[in-house]
């Protein structure tokens, strides 16, 4: 039976930007959005603002709103694991750089070394890259949510 492990997903924006990263020393992992474990009794809410300011390092977070939730069956990635995630908008309001870099110290993994990360700004709708692992799933969430508070 696989271990269901509850992932808070962050879709942080700016401006018509959609924050994505890649990891530099491991390039198989992919394109992704700020994401982690949600710790036990943690509300999702919390978990997806402590994880994206761990995971970039920004400052000026606002959580915008909820997207909606999805099951990830890990076994492609060859883990034994369902993700259940929750997805949030994000809105960063502070002045961020076009691209940088910054480690994850807290890694949910529990590795020794902390994870780098390479961030950068894709425009929406049409210049987000291809996501790994669903990590894009709800992004026409995003696309109307941003409609709708505009």
């Amino acid at each position: 039976m696989p271990t269901l492990r509850r992932k808070a997903f962050a879709y942080v924006t700016h401006d018509d930007r959609l924050l994505v990263f890649s990891h530099p020393h491991a390039p198989e992992a992919g394109i992704q959005v700020p994401a982690g474990t949600v710790k036990p009794g943690e509300p999702p809410e919390e978990a997806v603002m402590r994880e994206a300011v761990e995971e970039t390092g920004l400052a000026g977070l606002k959580l915008a709103g909820y997207l909606g939730e999805a099951r990830q069956d890990m076994s492609d990635f060859g883990l034994d694991e369902i993700h259940h995630r929750t997805f949030y908008h994000l809105r960063c309001e502070s002045d961020p750089p076009e691209r940088w870099q910054h480690h994850e110290t807290d890694p949910s993994d529990d590795s020794a070394e902390p994870i780098l990360f390479e961030f950068f700004w894709a425009h929406l709708p049409r210049g987000v890259p291809e996501l790994i692992a669903g990590h894009d799933e709800m992004i026409p969430k995003l696309i109307e949510h941003l409609r709708l508070t505009e």
